[in-house]
């Protein structure tokens, strides 16, 4: 009899400590003031299968154990031992060209060509700069895409521009050249909205460094193009940023004005940011060609930071080469980004590719079983260029057996908009559903400090085993969307760069296609040599939306 009693008890304790070890919405509302924070019941209904989510990648990160040599990855990049530096070198000169017959076709003109016509006075900085601002004035409210126009100070930068030219004073290929940036860059004069009705009116004294390098060149700043509200996809206060190609779609994000406004030509190209695809996905999505450089590339200083340890600037533009010339004028640092540092840019465009070592991620590549789609035909356009193509494995199953990047962004995310979620501002957002800002702020609040480091900590691991791997090659070539698998997380959590550049069509959606090429810490060079030379091979970044000729 005492047998039959114990056992049952033992079998009640065991049900109630199961039963006890489940979380409850009632928990999440108990722990939340353990944070000093109160959530309504709504706001609980729409966080708890987060929670939950988080709760299984945990357990499936505690699988893994960690050296205790294992160092945590803070905002400033773990830089791999085998890392090689380059020298500068930097060759490029304007190409020669006249002014078209059809003045529209100006619009499409890439930044070399428009360089030739300023350096040679077939044109002056100030006419070019009318002409944008017509198109942005014509096209900008279709599409959706601006923020601020910036006519006072687009028209005395291209004055200026001008005047110095004329005296002899040519400081290179932006020299005159107008340009648009995100508006989560900071300049002196101007509305810095984020994208985000809280800030539709924030006016912040201080010139973000991309910008200043942009003006020491010569560009011009003609307007501020608009983000998802902060930097989360192509929603902002004022609606949602259309594709080029097809207004019934949006252009993803977050830097969708940038991506849009470029394509369409109302600038010659734009200044974007990625923490988690920002740069990379709105390209691929509207047919531009984007650089994701390696963190710590260009300081931030001067933009709005979302997440320390992966936030990363870059240039959208039309072609490889454009964004080479960009690059070259914008990466470096001010001091102020302690992650950022001043690492030499060698773009060589005669460099011949085929004494290259270029791979293809075999595992992301065997998952398309059309072999007729785009993916497959760029490997095709490389080989008959007469490069050897080398199948290996991109580093995944086994280096990405749980979800790093969300439990990083969302707690580094939150960290930067506290003062949000405490005084309820997140209300004030355009976009309340479970996967927008509100809720993953909310969310981040029930994610152990414990489990955030030792996630930076797997993330060192992943660094440096991703770069083992990447390190064996001058690049390796990746599908930009679909079946990438876990590449845009890992190497975004790594730094390591990329640049993405259009494909094709999808004959789905008629909407375009891209192709991504993954790179060496600090070797932006490389990929864009790479790119370049599959877009002279092709024609996909020639392409123009009809609507915007």
């Amino acid at each position: 009899m005492k047998q039959l009693l114990l056992f049952i008890f033992l079998a009640c304790y065991s049900i109630t400590t199961a039963q006890d070890t489940v979380i409850k919405k009632a928990d999440l509302q108990s722990a939340a003031k353990l944070f000093d924070l109160q959530f309504t019941q709504k706001e609980i209904d729409t966080l708890y299968s987060d929670v939950l989510e988080n709760i299984a990648n945990y357990k499936a990160m505690h699988k893994l154990s960690l050296d205790n040599s294992v160092p945590l990855s803070t905002w400033q990049l773990t830089l791999p031992n085998n890392h090689k530096k380059t020298t500068a070198a930097f060759s490029y000169l304007p190409i020669a060209t006249g002014l078209p017959s059809n003045k529209n076709d100006l619009a499409f003109y890439s930044i070399g060509e428009l360089a030739y016509l300023i350096k040679n006075k077939k044109i002056s900085s100030l006419e070019l700069t009318k002409f944008y601002i017509d198109r942005i004035k014509k096209y900008g409210d279709t599409l959706q895409c601006v923020i601020s126009l910036q006519e006072t100070i687009a028209y005395a930068q291209a004055k200026k521009a001008d005047e110095e030219i004329a005296k002899g004073k040519y400081r290179g290929l932006l020299h005159g050249i107008p340009y648009g940036l995100k508006d989560l860059f900071a300049v002196k004069g101007t509305k810095t909205t984020w994208g985000a009705a809280p800030y539709k009116n924030q006016v912040i004294e201080e010139d973000a460094f991309v910008y200043t390098q942009l003006q020491n060149a010569g560009a011009v700043l003609v307007a501020k193009f608009t983000l998802g509200a902060l930097a989360m996809g192509d929603y902002w206060y004022g609606g949602r940023t259309k594709n080029p190609w097809n207004l019934k779609y949006g252009s993803s994000g977050s830097s969708a004005g940038s991506t849009s406004a470029t394509v369409a030509g109302l600038v010659p190209f734009a200044i974007g940011t990625e923490t988690y695809g920002s740069i990379v996905s709105p390209a691929t999505q509207c047919g531009a060609t984007g650089l994701r450089p390696t963190f710590g590339s260009i300081s931030r200083s001067g933009a709005m930071a979302l997440s320390y340890s992966l936030d990363k600037i870059g240039p959208i533009c039309r072609s490889a080469d454009d964004a080479a010339i960009v690059f070259n004028y914008i990466h470096g640092t001010d001091g102020k980004d302690l992650s950022a540092t001043n690492n030499p840019f060698n773009f060589t465009p005669a460099k011949d590719i085929k004494k290259l070592r270029i791979a293809y991620a075999k595992n992301y590549f065997d998952q398309i079983k059309d072999t007729t789609r785009n993916e497959w035909k760029v490997l095709a356009t490389f080989k008959k260029m007469g490069v050897e193509l080398i199948p290996d494995n991109f580093p995944d199953s086994g280096f990405y057996n749980f979800n790093i990047m969300d439990v990083i962004i969302g707690v580094e995310c939150a960290a930067q908009f506290d003062q949000m979620t405490r005084q309820n501002i997140d209300d004030e957002l355009t976009r309340q559903t479970k996967y927008d800002w509100p809720n993953q702020f909310r969310t981040a609040r029930f994610v152990p400090a414990v489990e955030y480091i030792n996630a930076q900590r797997h993330r060192t691991v992943l660094m440096h085993k991703v770069n083992e791997v990447i390190g064996k090659y001058d690049a390796i070539i990746c599908p930009s969307r679909g079946v990438e698998g876990n590449q845009a997380a890992i190497t975004n959590l790594t730094g390591h760069p990329v640049v993405c550049v259009p494909t094709g069509f999808d004959q789905r959606n008629n909407l375009p296609t891209g192709i991504t090429f993954v790179g060496n810490l600090y070797d932006e060079g490389t990929i864009l040599k790479i790119a370049s030379a599959y877009q002279q091979q092709t024609s996909w970044n020639k392409q123009h939306p009809a609507l915007f000729k």
